[in-house]
């Protein structure tokens, strides 16, 4: 992986929306992405679930224990000093890439699936947040949204990928994956009025990334059955549409400066998250 980080090997879409961040800001956000990505593919790689099982808690002893000669977890630790971002956050990240090493992944309702995306996802929503340095409650809590929203994404997109591995987050048809997708979109509306929260050199960068995510979504809908979807292979946004997207950011910008909701009028639907994990406790 020499001279590349994985933030633009990894999330083409984030890299994109990451060319319209400061340069500084981009450094700290590939930093966290950084630290995920090492966690994620430890869970990822192949090999067998004993050793993986121990590496992964090598790293997460490694990450308690600040064992700052691994410049992943120093630049980590000093995002969570920097930002005041609660360790719960990052415990919360750990426990759901450790659920995924395993012989067999099976979630089996609504909130087993929220709770898991909040894990893996919801957190690395917040803690980008907070590096955006957002502060009021109600806009972390839709950085949480947005980061559930396009981990539901992934899901529904890598279905069969995922199946192979022996992962079944949700179950292999289309009628599921079209109502995880709308369930997604619900997220994505959440998001949306909070980004005015976001300071202005960041918002452009959240807006693109929101969209281009979103658009992968509405692609998978649009093959209209499971056979469709099969024969598709791996579906992603192209150069030419993630430019599209970009260029439609714009209105978004513009609506959003015209846009004003209170606070309380923002729907966030972390009920099923709540009755297990107390949300305002990380923020």
């Amino acid at each position: 992986m020499s001279g590349k980080s994985y933030l633009s090997v990894y999330a083409k879409s984030f890299n994109w929306a990451g060319f319209f961040l400061p340069k500084e800001t981009l450094k700290k956000c590939s930093a966290l992405y950084d630290f995920c990505r090492v966690a994620d593919n430890i869970a990822d790689d192949d090999g067998e679930i004993e050793s993986k099982k121990k590496k992964f808690d090598q790293f997460e002893n490694d990450f308690n224990q600040k064992k700052f000669n691994n410049p992943i977890i120093k630049n980590m630790w000093d995002l969570i000093e920097e930002y005041k971002i609660s360790l719960k956050i990052v415990q919360d990240l750990l426990i759901g890439i450790k659920l995924d090493i395993k012989d067999k992944v099976k979630l089996n309702s609504k909130k087993e699936l929220l709770i898991y995306s909040y894990r893996v996802a919801g957190t690395v929503g917040l803690m980008m947040a907070k590096i955006l340095k957002v502060n009021k409650k109600s806009s972390l809590k839709s950085a949480i949204d947005l980061g559930i929203a396009m981990q539901l994404t992934n899901i529904s997109r890598d279905v069969i990928e995922d199946s192979k591995n022996n992962r079944f987050y949700i179950n292999e048809n289309f009628e599921e994956i079209s109502s995880t997708i709308n369930l997604a979109d619900t997220f994505y509306k959440n998001s949306f009025y909070s980004i005015k929260d976001i300071p202005i050199s960041f918002r452009f960068s959240i807006l693109v990334a929101r969209r281009i995510y979103r658009k992968i979504g509405h692609k998978i809908l649009s093959k209209k059955n499971f056979e469709n979807y099969q024969n598709s292979g791996k579906i992603y946004v192209s150069n030419a549409e993630k430019i599209l997207e970009t260029f439609l950011s714009i209105f978004d910008l513009i609506k959003l400066s015209f846009s004003y909701k209170k606070d309380d009028q923002i729907q966030h639907d972390h009920s099923l998250i709540n009755e297990e994990i107390n949300l305002d406790e990380r923020i």
